[in-house]
């Protein structure tokens, strides 16, 4: 136990390490954290490292799936959602069928049930590594929506195409209209075990006397409750997870006070991050295992059907990707669409975004050994083959992703107006909101209030209010009332912007993750406040 500790507690302090290293060459973590963990275990004398597949659905995924659905804007979700949607079931399903066909044609011995069961498996592509990469560049929002937004959905839908492949090689019978009726329910279903839960855990935030820290505790625990019921119940605990998530988090503004937000946003953001390097780093990890497991066929024949499979993969995916945009341009004849003319430079930017990641390491894993008494065909093969698709398109489009978006030179097309210039203005509004409130709902006050004259002054000087009291501690009476006076205001200030940022974020020409940041930025205004005068 004293030396499992001693392990993990040096391997995190590597992930920081190699974490760094990606920083200073400014390359994409995972890609660092994979190839170090390869490089770890090579090294004579560590101990093998075999992932359990179990962990990393139960333990791993639920939180980051909230995590990244609680930090998706639903107003771009919903706005492009048809793509969203194609690509996170209907192009999953186009590239698993394509890889049946290619490994069945490819490698001998390799039936159509078992290449859907690859299919299933490297059909996903992993968000983590492409967002990374995409946060050092200069990128359209739109594109970092649509790759945040598949990777919500299309881990549900492999995992549904692995799980009905699965069932067909262990009973060698399968029956189209009766997968393609579970199919739907499984999504269905999924969707509303999730919403069902987080009604439930909206209730005990929002009427239940909670603090900030029973509130952190309760965001952690909901995704496994919403992952868990769903799963016991045999549908989607990935849907349920996701659905769940963005339900809760467009109501977080509600339901959650200022300090259980940043309390929040704090705490997910380092488990966050330690859970995506822990994952990464055991991908490297694991290869030593699997290889040693490849006992039927050649190491390089294993290599080359690999490396075959990853080129088809890339091309299935850019070719979808343009193929979407053809179709959207088609399309749009007929119904309205977020954008009637794509082009295909924004396309191949997102096709070239295919990155695999552990889930589909983990789906591979999750294979039975023995399948009817019998060793399960074709396991290692399989498990190698997934290895090489997630090392190859990490390293290959990873390395080579942001080269490709500056030879494409995308420019930002969804917003009229430009970062600065929606900032400028999201402040104009939020200090115009708060003086019109002081002018008209607090006149009197702020003649008799002197901390409250401050405060206008300030507003209009768009200054700091608070520096010129860092060190008030009232003694008297008097200036006791003046105070609590001042913080009550200063609240409904508060409360006046953020109705205000509400309303801007239903409109088109605002981004969402700017209107995000002015709302945590009133947090922390209001959060100072408390703390200055307790």
């Amino acid at each position: 136990m004293h030396s499992t500790f001693v392990l993990y507690i040096g391997l995190l302090l590597v992930i920081l390490l190699l974490v760094m290293l990606a920083q200073r060459l400014k390359i994409s973590y995972p890609i660092v954290l994979v190839l170090g963990g390869l490089a770890l275990s090579l090294i004579p004398g560590l101990p093998d490292t075999s992932i359990d597949p179990e962990m990393i659905f139960l333990l791993f995924l639920p939180p980051l799936l909230y995590d990244a659905a609680w930090n998706t804007s639903w107003k771009d979700f919903w706005k492009w959602r048809r793509v969203i949607g194609s690509f996170a079931f209907i192009i999953i399903l186009l590239t698993s069928t394509v890889i049946a066909v290619v490994s069945h044609s490819l490698i001998p011995g390799f039936t159509l049930a078992l290449g859907f069961l690859l299919g299933g498996i490297i059909s996903p592509p992993d968000a983590v590594s492409a967002t990374t990469v995409m946060k050092t560049l200069d990128v359209p929002k739109r594109l970092v929506t649509i790759i945040e937004g598949e990777s919500l959905m299309n881990d549900a839908s492999s995992l549904i195409v692995y799980r009905f492949a699965l069932v067909a090689v262990l009973t060698g019978s399968f029956t189209f209209q009766e997968a393609a009726v579970s199919f739907f329910v499984v999504i269905i279903m999924g969707i509303a075990t999730g919403l069902a839960v987080a009604l439930v855990f909206y209730a005990i935030h929002r009427w239940m006397p909670t603090t900030a820290s029973i509130d952190t505790v309760l965001t952690f625990v909901a995704p496994y409750v919403m992952y868990i019921v769903a799963e016991e119940l045999h549908f989607s605990g990935v849907l349920a997870v996701v659905s769940g998530g963005l339900f809760m988090s467009s109501r977080q503004q509600s339901i959650l006070s200022h300090l259980s937000r940043l309390q929040g946003i704090n705490v997910w953001a380092t488990v966050g991050f330690v859970l995506n390097g822990i994952v990464f780093m055991l991908i490297g990890l694991e290869l030593p295992v699997i290889v040693n497991q490849l006992e039927e066929s050649s190491l390089m024949q294993a290599i080359w059907y690999g490396v075959v499979i990853s080129v088809v993969v890339i091309i299935t995916r850019v070719l979808c990707a343009l193929g979407a945009s053809v179709f959207t341009i088609f399309i749009s004849r007929f119904i309205k669409t977020a954008d009637s003319s794509p082009g295909w430079k924004m396309p191949f930017a997102f096709g070239w975004t295919g990155m695999r990641g552990v889930v589909s390491l983990a789906a591979a894993l999750s294979i039975p050994i023995m399948a009817g008494g019998q060793p399960f065909p074709q396991r290692n093969m399989i498990l190698f083959i997934t290895f090489v698709v997630i090392l190859v398109t990490l390293v290959l489009q990873g390395l080579t992703l942001p080269w490709v978006i500056r030879k494409l030179q995308l420019k930002e097309t969804d917003y009229k107006m430009s970062d600065v210039e929606q900032e400028v203005l999201i402040r104009k509004k939020l200090s115009y909101t708060a003086l019109q409130l002081l002018d008209n709902e607090y006149k009197i006050d702020v003649e008799e209030n002197e901390l409250l004259r401050q405060l206008r002054a300030t507003l209009e000087n768009d200054y700091t209010f608070l520096e010129s009291y860092a060190a008030t501690h009232a003694t008297d009476g008097n200036r006791r009332n003046a105070i609590m006076r001042y913080r009550t205001v200063f609240n409904e200030l508060i409360g006046g912007q953020r109705e205000m940022l509400k309303k801007l974020n239903h409109k088109e020409e605002f981004n969402e993750e700017l209107i995000r940041k002015h709302f945590s930025l009133l947090d922390l205004a209001e959060e100072k406040v408390t703390r200055q005068y307790e």
